[in-house]
């Protein structure tokens, strides 16, 4: 699609990352990726019982998972990069926005 924007063929051998920067079009994953941790860290930092930070920090029923669910929880996400103890690393803000550089850097 970028590449029709600029009227490209691909034997033109142009890179991906130069169309991008011409087009000035987002990647749609990363930024999907910094609206989750962006609405993690606010959800986190509300204050009152609200259902939308009781249902995230709810452990769920004891026991195996039914066949066919996923394996991951919205939660284990934001554990990988910012511990177990995520919730209090979402209290502050500081350092909140430095783990969201790690959170949605691409590539390994």
């Amino acid at each position: 699609m970028e590449r029709s924007i600029l009227d490209l063929k691909l034997k033109d051998k142009h890179r991906s990352s130069d169309i991008r920067h011409k087009t000035e079009l987002i990647n749609a994953g990363k930024h999907a990726q910094q609206l989750k941790w962006k609405w993690a860290g606010h959800m986190i930092r509300t204050t009152g019982e609200r259902w939308t930070k009781l249902v995230t920090t709810w452990k769920g029923p004891k026991g195996k998972r039914g066949r066919g669910r996923p394996i991951d929880r919205w939660t284990d996400d934001l554990r990988k990069v910012a511990g177990d103890n995520w919730i209090q690393a979402a209290g502050d803000r500081a350092q909140w926005r430095q783990l969201e550089e790690a959170y949605t850097r691409e590539g390994p």
